[in-house]
């Protein structure tokens, strides 16, 4: 509503967040929103520095493994290490498309119903990493073990498909409305009969009267149109096309003064008038077709008591889902991305390599602090997993911890926050409008929890000097009139 915003903005960025991405937010900031200041920093180094204690070391390794991906970001003395930062491109998306997978393959009957987003719910409420990977899933093999660690999940089903679930009332109203639209369905195919009998008729005796009138060329004429052969054959059908047409008249009273449904045979009553061109309603034959098991089976009799249905298996069990080793399955691939075909390391070979990077002093420094935090730290065991990891990779005796986020999802924000609130009032990791139009879109100020600032380097172009220039001139000069040198 004012067309600005009078304060200034703490934004998070990517870890080593290309200089173009940053410039663009920058003009977006400055041009369009009109800030006073920004200050860029990194959410997993927020979440590291809400969490600093006072006996804590500026150093550390924080293992940051959110939605999309995973970083291992080292801090030295307090300052990101951007050199030797690594990210593995696996995270929570993937373990949960991984799951979808996984059940999908094991109920192909619940296709449908393994959601993406109901999966992101289960990962989070029900998975967990193992300590040891190969050791759990030989427990699982166990049936005793199975039957006591197996979550079962029930999906939503109706119980409308079964037929046992109807009350005998409402068999009761569904038997009348069947035989109701039979009953109209038959009054209506009658009169289409009787109409279609009465136009025959009415063509027939206009025949005979041409014969008894004499008019004999046009009698035979007509008769050759009818495919008859004699007047014999024509009185024929007219006798019994009228006790057709009287029959139908007959049932078509009996069907209004007494409401009781007659069956209609399906073929016709006057087989023989089909050299007529008697041609029945197709829809009305399909018609008739659909409706006749009902009609068939709600025949007026004694009513019998309605026996129940009982089904074959249990609904409700055939709509539950069964989690055993896809517990573990799902989030091991942050340690094993091989389990889903990717040509990357975890998060132990990673931070192994890491660590090798530095000399063993500062691995013996960074080792001290292991950070972890981002949405995967939630997992039950990602604590252990790390310090077992740890313990494989690291000298005979050596002493190591690794601390967990107090809310590894929402520390981001607070740090922050803390942040901001710290350093409002002085200059420091606070980027200007002044700083944004002297030293471009691209400028970072770095602070504690930011990026490091890499300026773009252009390559310098060679002077050009006046012996540099002079054979050129001269190669100018001596090409330049061909008819000169001719």
């Amino acid at each position: 509503s004012q067309g600005c915003v009078d304060h200034p903005i703490v934004l998070t960025e990517a870890v080593c967040n290309p200089l173009y991405s940053r410039q663009m937010m920058s003009e977006l900031l400055f041009e369009c929103y009109q800030v006073p200041k920004v200050s860029y920093g990194v959410d997993s180094l927020y979440s590291f520095y809400h969490n600093r204690r006072q006996n804590w070391p500026c150093s550390g390794l924080v293992i940051s493994s959110g939605y999309q991906c995973t970083h291992i970001l080292p801090v030295l003395e307090g300052r990101l290490d951007a050199k030797n930062c690594k990210r593995i491109n696996i995270g929570g998306c993937q373990a949960a498309v991984y799951l979808q997978r996984l059940l999908q393959l094991k109920y192909p009957g619940h296709f449908a119903a393994i959601t993406l987003s109901r999966m992101e719910e289960i990962l989070h409420e029900h998975s967990y990493i193992a300590e040891d990977y190969i050791e759990e899933l030989q427990k699982w093999r166990s049936p005793e073990y199975y039957e006591n660690n197996v979550h079962k999940m029930q999906l939503p089903f109706s119980n409308k498909l079964l037929g046992s679930t109807l009350t005998s009332e409402e068999k009761q109203e569904r038997r009348q409305q069947q035989l109701r639209r039979l009953q109209e369905l038959n009054a209506r195919r009658r009169e289409e009969k009787l109409q279609l009998d009465q136009e025959r008729l009415d063509r027939l005796l206009y025949v005979q009267e041409l014969l008894e009138d004499g008019q004999m060329d046009q009698f035979h004429k007509a008769l050759v149109e009818l495919n008859m052969d004699s007047a014999e054959e024509l009185q024929s059908y007219i006798n019994k096309l009228s006790l057709a047409v009287e029959q139908t008249k007959q049932k078509i009273l009996q069907a209004e003064v007494n409401i009781e449904v007659d069956v209609v045979d399906s073929k016709p009553e006057t087989p023989d008038l089909d050299p007529l061109g008697s041609e029945q309603s197709l829809e009305d034959v399909e018609s008739i077709n659909e409706f006749e098991p009902l009609f068939a089976e709600d025949q007026p009799e004694a009513e019998k008591p309605v026996a129940t249905v009982q089904p074959v298996f249990n609904l409700a069990e055939y709509h539950q889902l069964f989690l055993g080793t896809e517990r573990i399955r799902a989030p091991e691939i942050v340690f094993q991305p091989s389990l889903i075909g990717e040509d990357q390391a975890g998060i132990a070979e990673t931070m192994q390599y890491v660590l090798e990077r530095y000399p063993k002093e500062q691995q013996a420094i960074l080792v001290q602090n292991v950070f972890l935090t981002g949405g995967n730290a939630m997992y039950p065991g990602l604590k252990a997993r790390v310090q077992k990891e740890l313990l494989e990779m690291r000298p005979f005796q050596s002493s190591f911890q690794v601390h967990l986020a107090s809310s590894p999802i929402l520390d981001a924000w607070y740090g922050a926050r803390d942040w901001a609130v710290e350093h409002m009032t002085r200059e420091e990791g606070w980027i200007t409008r002044k700083d944004y139009e002297e030293k471009g879109g691209e400028y970072l100020k770095e602070h504690c929890a930011s990026n490091v600032y890499v300026p773009i380097r252009l390559p310098k172009q060679a002077p050009r000097t006046t012996e540099a220039l002079a054979p050129s001139r001269a190669l100018t000069s001596s090409t330049g009139n061909p008819c000169e040198q001719a």
